[in-house]
């Protein structure tokens, strides 16, 4: 025998609380599925794009969105690289600057300042091509002038024509000024241009060393979004709240069905109970004084003749045989076979006609096939009851009573008839409790299918007709 788990005390205490925890969340779920259900789908799709549309902003800001900033040293050897090419160009390019101004000075001649031109002079004596600064140049010039000359003064050319000069000399030596000239401009530009080639270099030089800088120290920024998922769960939230909206619904409204149902169907039994306890509580009324004056009857007959207070006790017997049993069934089933109240029903009349004698004449009218029609049960013998006791037993010479079935517009109409006094005419007239709780039963039985109607009768009395479904008992399947 495998002994029984039994939980620790701190075992215990989880259960409970996760009991607990699932109790208030089943509550919780069961509250927003009835508010889903509350709300129209228009308002439900206006609510889900205001979620997705909050939810969009809300994931671009703290706390959803954050940035990491770190510092990052990196070796980036390929910049290194390239930063000593930039060098050695750099001196190549200087070198070769500094080569031409070597050898410009070595051939005697001095490099023109930026800002100088020469201007050519001819005159009797000879050729004069000498420098003309610009204004901004000789302004700079007078201000770092010492009195010592300059090493990068502008060079000036002079050619002195012989006095015997003929035309052919000149034109020789005004060429030769022209040579000088250009040699002097060629090398000017040599040396400029190295001298930019080296500015270049050096730009380049700097420009590398700035770069290289910026690669080994490094700061980088990172953003981190923690609310990306925000949309898809926002999406999620929407799927399942209109799946539990759509399924939720169906089952509330089952739910409300059902209670309205049981709600109908138990204050149908107890309307039900209410009725067939007041029938039962009339039975139990008009039976004893109905006994107790039968029984008085025979008792007199006896003595003046024997063969009449035999038959009606005979006439009693068979009531009491009739109604005893049919009355218990028809508590439990609500209908019986017409058959079976006429089974009461003659007798009853039978011991009536002894009492008032030649004052009470019966007549029924129900054909065979009619008797296994369902019926409700002590109806007739209400309506019996009701026209002798209020309309032919106070009239003196008392009348004539008829009970007849028919089909009418295929439903089943019984109608009981007298010539008595009318309805509401004796001094006996009831309150119409009777007839009240009779509308009462058909009304829960049938609903309005059935109906009962009071006319009078001519040339005297009341005639009483109720109206039920026709379905006999020995066919189920048949209905009117």
């Amino acid at each position: 025998m495998t002994p029984s788990f039994s939980p620790s005390p701190q075992q215990k205490l989880w259960i409970e609380r996760w009991q607990r925890f699932s109790a208030t969340v089943v509550r919780y779920f069961h509250i927003y599925a009835g508010w889903l259900v509350g709300i129209s789908w228009k308002r439900f799709v206006l609510l889900s794009l205001a979620l997705l549309i909050g939810v969009n902003v809300l994931k671009n800001l703290p706390p959803f969105t954050w940035r990491i900033s770190e510092q990052v040293e990196e070796h980036d050897h390929g910049a290194v690289r390239r930063q000593a090419k930039l060098e050695a160009e750099a001196k190549k390019a200087a070198d070769q600057a500094r080569k031409a101004v070597d050898r410009a000075e070595k051939g005697g001649k001095k490099v023109a300042d930026k800002g100088v031109h020469y201007e050519v002079k001819i005159d009797e004596r000879g050729v004069r091509i000498q420098p003309v600064r610009s204004a901004a140049s000789a302004a700079s010039a007078a201000d770092g002038d010492d009195g010592e000359p300059k090493a990068n003064e502008a060079p000036a050319i002079s050619i002195d024509f012989p006095k015997s000069a003929r035309p052919e000399d000149i034109r020789a030596a005004i060429d030769q000024a022209k040579e000088q000239l250009s040699q002097l401009k060629q090398e000017a530009e040599e040396v400029k241009e190295a001298q930019e080639a080296a500015a270049d270099a050096q730009a380049a030089l700097q420009q590398a060393a700035e770069e290289a800088k910026d690669a080994q120290s490094r700061k980088r920024v990172t953003i981190v979004h923690a609310g990306d998922s925000l949309v898809d769960l926002a999406i999620l939230w929407i799927l399942a709240s209109a799946v539990i909206k759509a399924m939720y619904k169906g089952r509330i409204q089952a739910e409300v069905k059902a209670a309205q149902a049981a709600e109908n169907a138990e204050s149908e039994a107890l309307k039900r109970q209410v009725i067939e306890a007041r029938m039962a509580a009339m039975q139990a009324q008009v039976e004893p004084h109905f006994l107790f004056n039968t029984l008085a009857s025979i008792d007199h007959l006896i003595e003046t003749d024997p063969p009449r207070a035999s038959q009606m006790q005979k006439n009693l017997i068979a009531l009491l045989r009739a109604s005893m049993p049919t009355m218990r069934e028809a508590n439990a089933t609500a209908t019986r076979d017409l058959g079976r109240e006429l089974a009461v029903i003659k007798p009853y009349l039978e011991i009536l006609k002894v009492r008032m004698e030649e004052r009470l004449q019966t007549e029924i009218d129900v054909p065979e096939g009619l008797l296994s029609a369902e019926f409700p049960p002590m109806m007739i013998q209400g309506l019996v009851e009701n026209a002798i006791k209020h309309g032919l037993e106070p009239k003196a010479e008392g009348g004539t009573l008829k009970v007849k079935a028919e089909i009418v517009h295929g439903k089943l109409a019984v109608t009981v008839a007298d010539t008595g006094l009318g309805f509401g005419r004796a001094a006996t007239s009831g309150t119409g409790v009777g007839l009240a709780n009779i509308r009462e039963r058909l009304q829960l039985l049938h609903g309005n299918r059935a109906s009962v109607t009071v006319t009078e009768n001519q040339p005297s009395g009341t005639v009483v007709t109720i109206t039920v479904p026709y379905r006999s008992r020995n066919d189920e399947g048949a209905t009117a």
